[in-house]
C-alpha cells in the first residue's frame, strides 16, 4: 500500500530541511511496523526563497520525495490541487511543511483509515489562541454553517488524509474558485475526526495575514451557496415594507396633525442607509459575477514550471554525458481537463494533458 503525503510549500527555506527530515524519520517507523511505502510530494507555489532549490536537492537525496514547482505564486488551493493530482498513493495526507501539523499523527490516520474511513481530519484545539481571534471563529463557523449546504468543524483545516476514491472525487470537481474545506466536506464518504493541540511553528512565520484570512472566510460564504442573493431579495422586500409603513404613518400623521415640519434628518438618514445597503447589494452581485467570469474563462488553476521527473532526467544525461533534453518554453499546464484533451502516458500521475 502507498501513502502519499502532499506538502504545499511557499518560502519555506528555513524549515523544509527540518520538516523533511523530521517527516521521513516518522515514515520509517511507520515502513517498519506497518509495511506502508510513501511518497512525499512537495508542491513549491512559486516561492521567492531558496525551497525550489531545496526541494531538488532533497529529490537527488532521497528517491520518495518528489516536487512541483509552479511557475509563479498561486495560491495553496492550486498547491493542494497539483498535489492530488501528482500523487500516485491509495491513501493521501495533506500536511503543512511548518511542522505545525505534527507528522506523528499521520499513524493515528492510517489506523483510522485501517477501520474503513475514508477521510479521517485532524481538528486542532484552539488552546493557546488570543481569545479574541477564538471568538471570531466561532462566530464565523456558526454564521457559515446557517448559510452552506454542508457542514464545516470549527479548528478542521487541510490536515486529513484522504481515500483514494475520495481523491477522484475531489478531482472530478472542476470549478476555478476552489474552497477546499468545503469540497472535501461536499464529498462526504465515511468520515472520522479526532483532536489534537496545534504546535507552535518552529521557524518563519505564517503567510496568512488578517486580510489573506478575511478573503478566505469571504470565499467560504460564497463558494457554497447562493443565501447572500436570496438575502438581498428578502430585504428588498423588508425595506419596501417599511418605507409603505413609513408613508402610511406620514398620510396618517398629516390628516391628523394637519402638515408637519419635513423631517429633514430623516430623509437624509433613509437615504443614506438604503445607498449603503444598495452597494453592498451591488457587491454581493459582482463577487457573483466575477465568479463566473473566471469560471468561463477556463483557464488551468496553475502553471508547473519544473518537476522531479525533469531534474532526473537532467542528471541522468548528464551522467550519460548526452545533451539534457530541451525545457519546453510554455509550462506544463495543471488543473481541469480542456475540451478534446487526452492523456499522455502517465499523465495522472503528472496531471499534464496534450491535445488530441
Amino acid at each position: 500500500m502507498l501513502i502519499s503525503i502532499v506538502v504545499p510549500c511557499f518560502n519555506e527555506a528555513e524549515i523544509i530541511e527540518r520538516f523533511h527530515s523530521h517527516v521521513t524519520r516518522e515514515l520509517a517507523a511507520l515502513t517498519q511496523d506497518l509495511g506502508h511505502a510513501f511518497e512525499i510530494v512537495y508542491v513549491d507555489d512559486g516561492s521567492a526563497d531558496a525551497t525550489r532549490a531545496l526541494l531538488e536537492k532533497g529529490a537527488r537525496a532521497d528517491p520518495r520525495a518528489r516536487f512541483v514547482s509552479f511557475s509563479r505564486n498561486f495560491g495553496k488551493e492550486a498547491a493542494m490541487l497539483a498535489g492530488l493530482q501528482h500523487a500516485g498513493g491509495d491513501a493521501v495526507v495533506i500536511m503543512d511543511a511548518d511542522l505545525q501539523h505534527p507528522p506523528e499523527l499521520v499513524r493515528r490516520m492510517l489506523e483510522l483509515h485501517a477501520q474503513g474511513y475514508d477521510q479521517v481530519i485532524a481538528r486542532r484545539t484552539r488552546k493557546g489562541d488570543r481569545v479574541t481571534r477564538t471568538l471570531m471563529a466561532r462566530a464565523y463557523y456558526r454564521l457559515i454553517n446557517r448559510l452552506v449546504d454542508v457542514e464545516l468543524v470549527d479548528g478542521v483545516g487541510d490536515f486529513r488524509l484522504l481515500s483514494r476514491r475520495t481523491v477522484d472525487a475531489v478531482l472530478r470537481l472542476t470549478e476555478n474558485n476552489r474552497f477546499s474545506k468545503g469540497i472535501f466536506a461536499w464529498v462526504g464518504f465515511r468520515t472520522t475526526t479526532f483532536a489534537y493541540e496545534n504546535a507552535a511553528r518552529e521557524q518563519g512565520r505564517s503567510k496568512w495575514s488578517f486580510g489573506k484570512l478575511l478573503n478566505y472566510g469571504l470565499d467560504g460564504l460564497i463558494s457554497f451557496n447562493n443565501k447572500p442573493l436570496r438575502a438581498a431579495l428578502y430585504l428588498g422586500f423588508l425595506l419596501l415594507s417599511l418605507a409603505m409603513l413609513y408613508a402610511a404613518w406620514i398620510v396618517v400623521s398629516t390628516l391628523v396633525n394637519g402638515v408637519g415640519t419635513p423631517g429633514y434628518a430623516t430623509l437624509l438618514v433613509a437615504i443614506t442607509a438604503l445607498s449603503g445597503v444598495q452597494m453592498v447589494m451591488i457587491g454581493v452581485v459582482g463577487e457573483y459575477v466575477g465568479r463566473i467570469y473566471y469560471e468561463v474563462k477556463r483557464r488551468p488553476h496553475y502553471l508547473v514550471a519544473a518537476t522531479d521527473e525533469d531534474a532526473r532526467r537532467a542528471e541522468a544525461a548528464a551522467a550519460d554525458g548526452t545533451p539534457a533534453p530541451a525545457a519546453d518554453a510554455s509550462p506544463t499546464a495543471g488543473g481541469t481537463p480542456t475540451a478534446g484533451a487526452t492523456p499522455t502516458a502517465g499523465a495522472h500521475d503528472r496531471g499534464e494533458l496534450v491535445r488530441g
